[in-house]
């Protein structure tokens, strides 16, 4: 249940509202003016609650919820108590997201924590660091000279903002994070601790080893959100770049000179080495590493874990260590387990 402290719902909202953002029918006899107070899980919902479902193992907390109204998909439906108005959705996760954002608006980007407007005591801007008007800067943050910052953004504290670096409106900078050599859109959410356009990791090899200037630059394009501690290194010889709607969890390793797509979903853990390019709509789960120099088509996806050391076509689903098609990893998998019990049974046999 959404703490009441920390996440104060809006006023409300009725079924009628709800069943318009699920692109779904209220039952007969529920009434559509009907108002819940907020939401909250299956098993802590009261009824002036509204929860979703869809996925058989909540089935049992389901039967037994007491929220007001409940989001389900049409199989589970059945499944409501008679008290619960029962609104049915293809997808009930994506419209309880969205009715979620209405409720706790607050909840969608990290605000000021230090609960104020504008520049704040203890802010150190640059005078020809350009903010537009909107702009709030939080305690101890520092705006370097000829940086330009767009109405509706929110710098948290002690975060620090390089010489020339750009960041476009309605953007969340997190506390302690860190940007240089870096150019951001529009509603694009930094969390905090994250490090955007530091060196990236270039060297000669030799009997000294020389450090390669990297001259680069990170570019993010809007709606992306990165989790805390994640590092974008800038570029060497051509920029990093994220592309638009991208959203990165927290502890990702994205190296020098990767290219990511738009609308990719990369895990935590995940490592990138440099000059790596991910085309759009990729899914890496988390831990995955991926070497340099490679490029991941459209759409693919690799399961959690995966070590990358090849070209990916688009469409592909692969896992495994160096990873490939999910049917050979699967296969693999199976042989090694068979070989597996069949050798314990020959020790067993020898052992009797």
């Amino acid at each position: 249940m959404s703490d009441p402290i920390f996440f104060i719902a809006a006023s409300g909202i009725t079924l009628s509202e709800i069943a318009a953002a699920a692109g779904a029918s209220l039952p007969e006899g529920a009434d559509p003016e009907h108002r819940l107070a907020g939401a909250a899980s299956l098993e802590s919902a009261g009824p002036q609650h509204l929860a979703y479902m869809d996925n058989a193992r909540y089935g049992d907390a389901l039967a037994a919820t007491q929220a007001g109204a409940c989001l389900v998909s049409p199989r589970f439906a059945a499944r409501c108590p008679a008290e619960t108005v029962a609104i049915v959705s293809r997808d009930p996760y994506r419209a309880y997201a969205m009715l979620l954002g209405r409720l706790h608006p607050d909840a969608l980007r990290p605000g000021s924590q230090f609960g104020a407007r504008g520049i704040a005591p203890g802010a150190h801007v640059h005078p020809e660091a350009r903010l537009e008007e909107g702009v709030t800067v939080d305690p101890g943050a520092v705006i370097g000279p000829d940086a330009e910052i767009g109405a509706g953004t929110v710098v948290g504290p002690n975060a620090v903002i390089g010489p020339g670096v750009r960041i476009g409106r309605d953007c969340a900078i997190g506390a302690g994070t860190t940007l240089s050599h870096a150019l951001l859109g529009n509603r694009v959410i930094l969390h905090p601790g994250a490090r955007l356009g530091q060196d990236g990791f270039g060297f000669a090899m030799g009997a000294t080893h020389l450090k390669v200037p990297q001259v680069g630059r990170v570019i993010v394009q809007d709606d992306v959100e990165v989790g805390a501690n994640t590092t974008i290194d800038r570029g060497a010889s051509r920029d990093t770049v994220i592309g638009e709607g991208t959203k990165i969890d927290n502890l990702v390793q994205i190296a020098h000179n990767v290219v990511i797509g738009r609308h990719c979903v990369i895990v935590s853990g995940v490592g990138i080495s440099g000059s790596t390019t991910l085309e759009d709509y990729v899914v890496l789960g988390g831990q995955v590493g991926v070497v340099g120099h490679l490029r991941i088509g459209r759409g693919s996806q690799i399961a959690g874990s995966s070590n990358v050391n090849r070209d990916v076509p688009p469409g592909s689903r692969w896992g495994g260590t160096p990873a490939k098609p999910v049917r050979a990893w699967f296969r693999e998998l199976t042989t090694l387990a068979r070989l597996a019990e069949r050798s314990g049974k020959a020790d067993t046999a020898e052992d009797s």
